[in-house]
């Protein structure tokens, strides 16, 4: 039985979840909260569910009802209802979606695992426009750039989306949808909150506009910590220090309208953030700090034809990290490190959407993207090879792509979308990926979906030309298929989708066992499966409940003397994660939320050992928002209500039972 489920893609949550059964047959309550959330999802009431627009999608404003592509948002209005969580633990509560770091000290490096895939192969989107971190060695982007208080909403599109949005978008992208200006001549909000470890929040927004079409936007926020040793102190005596953070972000938006066809914006965005970290895993290091910085800045022109529009994107995107560590507390022979790191990236996109009918729109455009990086690395006393510097004179790449997809609906509820596109790469050379994406409405309840789509990753700057470094690297490269059906009337929908990814010339880090020299490396390959549930339900005005649930598994397949070797390598990546939320509104302006994160046990892995096994853990979190006065919101967020204890990273904290409470003001 289990084998069988297992390949037709329809677990059972316990039957593959031992660490859920147990935790819900130990609190009775627990079980009951699940069986009401079920039951809420086959229920009927007039409220109505909106059928939202999202732009991710198809790089154009489309109701989900009428694209076959899987797609999460996180809305305002859960954004406003959750004002003392952080990016990183909104996004954790999606389907598909498991952050490493998300809980534990501010500060650490998140990294984004979406339907299991590895760290780097999610692409992240500002507005549409996708951001690197040149200086990194996956090159994904850090989402400790971004507060919630900028964004307007969050849309998380599932699967292989390379056709549009090419390099890193392999298991999907998550777009970063920020605030956008007021038509009136001057609004703003600000917050501001405090809770435990010693943190505080606080921000502010301004916009406005002017009959002539000229509007701006203003943002600033700031969140400063003194936080919790991220090392985890097995003994409990060795007096670990405390990991502060402190971090500031400001944005200014201006928008023109040039004229009837034409509108003009110009953007820019600066953040810098820095705190204190530990030598490692179980090491306590008092002398260890980093800082970090990013600006951005760019521009986004519309020409609007009578058939649809034109559009040019800009973004230069700047990022530098720094590290040093002279250890000097530890006493006798010392060490000391220092570490800069340097990344500068431009991107340039011209695209158009045609309605070439009313069943016809055709998407087509040209991208170019430029990476290099400055690095050095000191580690004295060095026992072995130094690290080289990095110039980025010689540690650059760029690319240039160019796409089209059409979309197809008719009047009998079938609706396609089929594209491609084609890469080159200075090093590499050429590649490229196609996609294909059909639905069917069958009746105004029921849509089944499918996509078969490939998607590729090119290889970082750090792993071309650092140390370890290997020029002949090849652009990982995979295939993806995924199925699903989704039921909705105006009161809810259930949305489950399965999902396949096989993926070659996987790029990983080789040490010879003989010469125990090290090297980026292609060659493997990867083989991922998954399923994912979604649903969500509003009783009436005061009741809602929503729940997902996600099954994914995995395994590498590599040569070994010359034969196939395959084991589970999806490390730090739990098989099974169900996440249940319900918010009760008994007054207009009061509203409470409930929280309930389960994940099971996770691998993580061990250099010549096996790997080591992090338990399974549930979270409750608790929050309030009330209103006491029209332009007055009060808010209380309680995070890890029962204080569990437990690792997503093995030798490092994760955050106890923790609190954040405030007030917002509009004006």
């Amino acid at each position: 039985m289990k084998g069988r489920g297992m390949k037709y893609g329809t677990p059972l949550i316990f039957f593959h979840f031992p660490e859920a059964k147990k935790i819900f047959m130990k609190k009775g309550w627990l079980i009951a909260l699940v069986i009401v959330a079920n039951g809420s999802l086959r229920a009927q009431d007039s409220t109505q569910v909106l059928d939202e627009v999202v732009v991710t999608a198809s790089k154009t404003p489309i109701k989900q009802s009428q694209t076959g592509k899987v797609v999460t948002v996180i809305s305002k209005q859960t954004i406003e209802q959750n004002p003392g969580k952080t990016l990183t633990e909104l996004l954790s509560e999606q389907a598909g979606v498991t952050i490493n770091g998300a809980t534990g000290n501010l500060g650490n490096n998140p990294a984004i695992y979406l339907r299991g895939a590895s760290s780097g192969n999610t692409l992240i989107l500002l507005d549409g426009i996708p951001l690197y971190d040149p200086s990194s060695v996956s090159g994904e982007f850090d989402l400790n750039n971004f507060d919630v208080s900028l964004l307007e909403k969050v849309e998380i599109l599932k699967g292989a989306q390379s056709t549009l949005y090419g390099s890193d978008a392999v298991a999907g992208v998550v777009n970063l949808i920020t605030k956008k200006e007021t038509s009136k001549p001057f609004t703003g909000s600000a917050i501001a909150g405090a809770g435990s470890y010693g943190t505080w929040k606080a921000g502010a927004t301004l916009t406005g506009a002017n009959e002539n079409g000229y509007s701006f936007l203003i943002n600033y926020s700031k969140l400063k910590s003194a936080g919790f040793s991220s090392a985890y102190d097995s003994t409990g005596t060795a007096g670990f220090d405390k990991d502060g953070f402190n971090s500031d972000m400001f944005m200014v938006r201006l928008g023109a309208k040039l004229s009837e066809k034409t509108q003009l914006s110009l953007y820019g965005k600066y953040s810098k953030y820095g705190g204190d970290i530990d030598a490692g895993a179980f090491m306590d290091d008092k002398d260890y700090t980093y800082r970090n910085t990013n600006l951005i800045g760019g521009l986004s022109f519309d020409y609007h034809l009578k058939n649809g529009f034109v559009r040019f994107l800009y973004n230069a995107n700047r990022y530098k990290r720094n590290f040093t560590d002279d250890s000097s507390h530890v006493g006798g022979f010392s060490k000391y490190q220092y570490g800069n790191y340097e990344g500068m990236s431009h991107y340039a996109e011209l695209y158009t959407s045609l309605k070439l009918s009313k069943k016809v729109e055709l998407l087509a455009g040209a991208d170019y993207r430029h990476n290099n990086t400055d690095q050095i690395y000191i580690y004295l006393p060095d026992y072995g090879f130094p690290a080289l510097p990095i110039a980025a004179d010689s540690a650059k790449t760029h690319q240039v792509s160019a796409y089209a997809s059409m979309q197809i609906h008719t009047d009998g509820g079938f609706g396609l979308e089929a594209g491609g596109r084609f890469n080159y790469q200075n090093l590499y050379g050429s590649n490229g990926t196609v996609s294909i994406n059909p639905f069917y409405k069958i009746n105004e309840h029921w849509k089944i979906y499918g996509t078969l789509a490939s998607a590729y990753k090119i290889p970082t700057l750090y792993q071309l030309y650092s140390e370890y470094g290997n020029t002949k690297l090849k652009p990982e490269t995979t295939q993806s298929a995924e199925a699903g059906v989704m039921w909705a009337d105006k009161a809810s929908f259930v949305r489950a989708t399965g999902f396949l990814r096989s993926g070659r010339d996987v790029i990983l880090f080789h040490t010879d066992p003989v010469t125990y020299m090290s090297q980026y490396v292609n060659g493997d390959k990867q083989n991922d499966q998954g399923v994912e549930v979604e649903g969500k339900y509003a009783v009436n005005n005061q009741l809602a409940f929503q729940l997902n649930y996600t099954f994914v598994d995995g395994k590498i397949t590599t040569q070994n003397n010359g034969k196939d070797s395959s084991y589970f390598n999806l490390y730090k990546k739990p098989k099974n994660v169900l996440n249940v939320g319900v918010v009760y509104s008994p007054l207009k302006d009061l509203d409470f939320g409930l929280q309930l994160h389960t994940a099971s046990k996770a691998y993580e892995g061990q250099y010549m050992a096996p790997p080591f096994v992090l338990k399974g853990y549930y979270t409750l979190g608790f929050n309030v928002n009330y209103s006491p006065a029209e332009p007055l919101s009060l808010f209380v967020n309680l995070a890890n209500l029962t204080n569990q204890k437990y690792f997503d990273t093995r030798g490092y904290n994760t955050r106890g039972f923790n609190f954040m409470a405030g007030a917002r003001v509009s004006f």
